[in-house]
């Protein structure tokens, strides 16, 4: 194969994000999301029941939750493991994919909260 086919290839399998149509758009919703964001930092300090990411993700109802979540594990991004065992247990923790994904959104959120006093100043200024 030519190396100029290789590049239309690569491109196509990338992604465009910036395209209506692209299946990267609803991936970059999910995980992007507020409770999106909030659940992947606190699954990247390890495995956690429902409960405790409701608690750690303060002010998410267990409904948005448990959607986030959905979403997150159908991204492949968190894997959930349901125990058998009377009342149900359910652990979920990130996926080595999710891991990655993590770091990105930990890096974006560090950023954010580093450059708050630079951010709320431009707001004032606005």
């Amino acid at each position: 194969m030519n190396s100029k086919a290789q590049e239309l290839i690569d491109v196509w399998q990338r992604g465009n994000v910036l395209a209506e149509t692209c299946p990267s758009r609803p991936i970059l919703s999910h995980l992007t999301s507020r409770w999106g964001v909030l659940v992947m930092i606190v699954l990247a300090t390890g495995t956690h029941r429902f409960s405790e990411l409701r608690r750690k993700a303060a002010g998410v109802s267990e409904r948005m939750l448990a959607q986030t979540l959905q979403q997150l594990e159908a991204d492949g991004f968190v894997a959930r493991k349901a125990h058998a065992v009377v009342p149900p247990h359910v652990d979920y923790s990130l996926t080595p994919l999710g891991q990655e994904a993590a770091a990105h959104v930990i890096a974006l959120t560090d950023w954010i909260e580093t450059a708050l006093p630079r951010i709320l100043a431009e707001t004032k200024a606005a």
